[in-house]
């Protein structure tokens, strides 16, 4: 029998800066770019869910999330905190809860010499899928999820949400369902009711164009969508469509990926806080970026890199990526930021850039990492 769990630390970028600061306990915070007294630029990367009461959400125009603040502040509600945010504090936090949830999870046989590691896949830098299939029991699974929540509690004073499922489908829809700081459980006979009154947003791979394909149709619901035959999914979505059909009966036969592969690239974007044709503004982000980049990769393992990818993004959101494959590896921040500089360069004339628009962001990443 199979038992997947999916673990969803709740808000967490901002539930560690609320930690790491007891004094803005309860307090409405927001992590993401600086909003600049309601003329930033960037956007939210989570927030408490306090912030959330003020309709906040991830991924809102920071500007829009500094309106909200002030508008609840004239009601005489606290305003939001708005705190910039640090990822690698972020990663390290992450690496810790990694580690207390393979404290709870077993090796499996795989052949008479041989164990499996234990299963565990890191989704993102806040969600991990683990397989709990020895506890042999739904019940089981249930029991050794609470602990690792306890653990988690006790040990980081954060908390997560953890949803068990027959798959990673229904164990990562299930980890939604009850936040924050929840636990449910969906065992293989309740896979169908579970799904059927679910908004079809609800689905992983469902984002707004293809809700807004299906309400076009009156289907609002999982139960709604699974009227729709395997052919007519085909011939909305695609190939696409064969893997919805699947979805919304709750199939799903994805493995755990226990070892994930190794980074392919590390990279940096930065939003400017105006927008710009100015070469001596914009090559002190290059400039920047370059230099972080040569940190990341001595502190990630690797020896050197390869490629160089620039990526520009105008006022009017159009994005050009350049990349250049240099003819030995190279390490350090100087070769980077030299060749990041001259394929920057035609953007600021009529080479890469002929209508002369303004940039909005800038980005360098490396690839062909070498360990």
């Amino acid at each position: 029998m199979r038992i997947i769990a999916h673990l969803d630390m709740d808000a967490f970028f901002a539930a560690v800066e609320e930690r790491n600061r007891p004094y803005l306990q309860g307090t409405p915070i927001v992590v993401g770019s600086d909003p600049q007294g309601g003329k930033g630029r960037g956007v939210v990367s989570t927030a408490t869910y306090a912030a959330r009461g003020y309709g906040i959400r991830s991924a809102m125009p920071i500007r829009k999330a500094w309106e909200l603040s002030e508008e609840v502040r004239k009601k005489g509600l606290p305003p939001v905190v708005f705190i910039s945010s640090e990822f690698r504090k972020y990663s390290e936090v992450s690496k810790k809860i990694v580690h207390i949830v393979h404290e709870h999870l077993r090796e499996t046989q795989k052949n008479l010499f041989e164990m499996e590691p234990p299963a565990l896949e890191r989704a993102s830098v806040d969600e991990c899928f683990f397989d709990l299939s020895f506890a042999s029991s739904f019940k089981k699974a249930r029991r050794i999820a609470a602990v690792i929540k306890k653990d988690i509690l006790e040990r980081e004073q954060l908390t997560a949400s953890i949803g068990i499922g027959p798959n990673k489908l229904i164990a990562k829809i299930a980890s939604d369902f009850q936040k924050p700081n929840g636990l449910t459980v969906v065992t293989p006979d309740a896979v169908f009711d579970f799904l059927a009154p679910l908004d079809v947003r609800k689905i992983p791979g469902v984002g707004p164009k293809a809700e807004e394909r299906l309400r076009h149709l009156g289907v609002r619901t999982v139960a709604h969508a699974r009227k729709l035959d395997e052919e007519r999914l085909r011939g909305m979505f695609g190939k696409w469509g064969k893997e919805l059909y699947l979805k919304f009966r709750g199939e799903d036969d994805s493995p755990v990926i226990a070892h994930a592969p190794p980074a392919k690239s590390i990279g940096e974007q930065e939003t400017l806080p105006e927008d710009s044709l100015e070469m001596k503004i914009l090559l002190p982000y290059l400039e920047r970026q370059a230099r972080n980049l040569a940190r990341y990769l001595a502190r990630s393992g690797f020896k050197s890199f390869r490629t160089i990818v620039l990526t520009v993004r105008f006022a009017d959101f159009e994005t050009v990526s350049r990349s250049r494959t240099l003819p030995e590896p190279a390490v350090d921040a100087e070769t980077l930021r030299r060749n990041v500089t001259q394929m920057f360069f035609p953007f600021l004339d009529r080479r890469e850039n002929p209508k002369r628009k303004k940039i909005r962001l800038l980005g360098v990443r490396i690839e062909k990492l070498l360990p």
